[in-house]
């Protein structure tokens, strides 16, 4: 007898950080539902975006290739870049092609033009929907703290987290009416400044003493230029963590409102009997500074803070449950080929790896040892920079400034840049050549002509 193709469930969150997970052992933010989640099936300690802002991590979800290799280099609104254009190879496409139903529920920025329904769901409903909600009951979103956030005084049944939540609950239902196998993608826009949990969530923190994050004191001696402007970009050049402890609290209790959002969803799809035969995946796009070095938003750096993110996956009698892996991943790129190797699908040209292997407890002799994440420039001018990590450093290649060199045992809030360091200087052109051979092998544009690989093996001087 066929085995019956599994039940997809992909939880996305926008701007998580790894380290504000219970089961993540970082900050004190309080996640039962999530931790439990994860005490089900198995954790990736080391999970890295391709690149850390919305719609480039987006458009690699949905179609496996890395940026540089789709144009989408950027945020689109931002004006002056690509985006991913529909197609049936991409593996929404695929499912489809194989029986599933689909549904898209939540934030897409993919493409300005294309919806989910071009991508082969069947069913796609847009934040928009969220905001004719809103405003028809309480009024017009406008937060008088404009992106630092607030306490939102609506009901939590009125907040978008649990508005989304109740439409996934009610698309399980209906689909767990049926034989078909279905795919579901929930998409928090939350935490993503600015933060507004209700009063609540909110109160689960009040008056506690928030820890400053590893990398808050931050000097900016020996790093780019570009880090300390960031301050003056944002107005927040004179906050000290008073200040910013108050923006960091809204950001635990938001991430609090998002675990009750899951725990609703998760409780439903065993209500309904459908948890055995599930495959579910929570991530999410990037992560967020939200205060860590004294910046804002995601902009113009390669630290942990936002480029390590969250992911962890559970399927009943396929995942073992309580098991926790460390080997390097992406959580965009590795996602296509990972369902059409558990459905049997056809990926198309791809950027990732199949994750079975390693849900199954087998580390291929292959698998990588480091990860690139990429970076092209936003609302405040382009800036590019490639990013190295290992399981110990971390070298960034800064194009037009400054590049770092961060030892991630002894300086885990990457402080101190030790580039310059004599001792070092063997291991950096290591890790030049090592992130070059990335760059060429995934056709990355900016080592297509001799001038920038000349530039990335050091044989130019730069600042």
């Amino acid at each position: 007898m066929k085995e019956k193709k599994p039940n997809i469930l992909l939880i996305v969150t926008d701007q998580l950080r790894a380290d504000c997970l219970g089961c993540y052992d970082g900050y004190p933010v309080r996640t039962p539902h999530i931790d439990a989640l994860a005490a089900e099936g198995m954790v990736f300690e080391r999970a890295y975006t391709p690149l850390p802002t919305c719609c480039p991590a987006r458009q690699s979800m949905i179609s496996a290739q890395r940026p540089e290799r789709h144009q989408g280099l950027w945020n689109y609104p931002a004006g002056g870049t690509g985006w991913l254009h529909a197609s049936p190879d991409f593996w929404p496409g695929q499912l489809k092609s194989m029986g599933y139903r689909m549904a898209y529920l939540g934030k897409w920025h993919v493409s300005p033009k294309e919806t989910p329904l071009d991508f082969g769901y069947e069913r796609y409903v847009d934040q928009q929907e969220y905001v004719k909600y809103r405003e028809a009951a309480y009024g017009p979103i406008a937060p008088a703290n404009g992106w630092f956030g607030e306490v939102d005084q609506a009901p939590l049944e009125a907040a978008k987290t649990h508005w989304l939540a109740s439409l996934a609950c009610a698309q399980i239902e209906e689909y767990a009416k049926e034989e078909a196998p279905w795919h579901i993608r929930l998409d928090f826009e939350e935490p993503h400044l600015p933060c507004l949990p209700c009063k609540g969530f909110y109160r689960q923190y009040e008056g506690m003493e928030i820890p400053k994050w590893s990398g808050f004191e931050e000097t900016f001696e020996k790093k780019p230029y570009i880090q300390k402007q960031q301050l003056y970009s944002w107005g927040v050049e004179g906050w000290g963590w008073k200040e910013w402890q108050e923006v960091v609290r809204r950001y635990y209790a938001v991430i609090s409102q998002i675990d009750d959002a899951v725990g609703r969803v998760l409780g439903t799809l065993k209500k309904c009997g459908r948890q055995e035969n599930t495959l579910i995946l929570f991530t999410a796009d990037h992560g967020d500074m939200c205060g860590s070095h004294r910046m804002m938003d995601k902009h113009y750096i390669m630290y942990e803070d936002v480029v390590h993110v969250p992911m962890i996956a559970v399927w009943t009698g396929r995942i073992r449950a309580g098991t926790r892996n460390e080997d390097f991943v992406y959580q965009a790129l590795d996602l296509g080929p990972t369902l059409m190797d558990i459905t049997g699908g056809e990926p198309n040209a791809t950027d990732g790896r199949s994750l079975l292997p390693l849900m199954r407890g087998e580390t291929p002799a292959d698998w990588r040892q480091a990860v690139v994440s990429t970076y092209n420039g936003q609302q405040f001018g382009l800036y590019t920079q490639r990013m190295l990590r290992t399981r110990d450093w971390k070298y960034v290649w800064n194009t037009t400034d400054v590049d770092e060199l961060y030892d991630l045992n002894a300086d885990v809030g990457e402080l101190h840049n030790r580039i310059y360091d004599p001792a070092c200087q063997e291991m950096v052109k290591a890790f030049r050549r090592e992130l070059l051979a990335v760059l060429l092998r995934e056709g990355d544009f900016l080592v297509s002509q001799s001038w920038m690989r000349d530039q990335l093996l050091g044989r130019t001087q730069k600042l």
